[in-house]
């Protein structure tokens, strides 16, 4: 079984991808077979696999920086907006209907299955897998039936890396803000905050 390790952010384009996808590649380069894994990512341009399945580009980059062929598996839901509102939503390669924000977060604690079993089959064939977060780990009002951020993090055991953008000001405040907004027992899990997008 692999070892898990989560990578959230203080917010969107903190530099989650990035940091995982070099993660992907350190932990390669060092002779381990990792994996990367986002059991939901939003994003309106997807990468057509080998199967005809449909999945997050992150996703892709991450395997190419691991040096493996992409996989659904990391990346079992993909949600694909189609309006200020609407999504199309994509379980396992495979479109299941466009839905409106709410009905999706009426229906979303079905697809915990999936996810787990995605993550799981992954974790059984690799050594390590690099989990990333969505957003922010502290959005409160999106909180409930989480299994991409730090419901992700316990349903995977894994220890979480917080990462905070610097170049946007107030990265100590989002740090802190972030830190704060956790449950007690979510806070125990970061072992770790990286500073990103350093200038000058």
């Amino acid at each position: 079984m692999a070892k898990a390790l989560m990578i959230v952010g203080t917010m969107s384009n903190a530099g989650k991808s990035l940091v995982t996808a070099g993660l992907c590649r350190v932990f390669n380069q060092d002779g381990y077979k990792v994996a990367p894994f986002k059991s939901q990512n939003m994003a309106l341009n997807s990468f057509i696999t080998a199967e005809g399945a449909e999945m997050g580009r992150a996703q892709v980059v991450q395997a190419e920086a691991a040096n493996i062929e992409p996989s659904v598996l990391m990346n079992p839901i993909l949600l694909k907006p189609t309006s200020d509102s609407g999504s199309q939503v994509i379980v396992n390669g495979e479109a299941i209907g466009t839905m409106k924000a709410g009905e999706y977060y009426a229906m979303k604690h079905t697809l915990r299955p999936e996810v787990q079993k995605a993550f799981d089959t992954l974790a059984a064939k690799f050594d390590i897998v690099c989990i990333e977060g969505a957003g922010s780990p502290a959005e409160i009002n999106i909180k409930k039936d989480d299994f991409v951020n730090m419901g992700m993090a316990k349903m995977a055991k894994a220890p979480v890396l917080l990462v905070a953008d610097i170049d946007r000001g107030g990265v100590f405040a989002s740090i802190y803000g972030t830190l704060m907004l956790l449950e007690d027992d979510e806070r125990e899990m970061v072992k770790g905050v990286i500073i990103n997008k350093f200038r000058g």
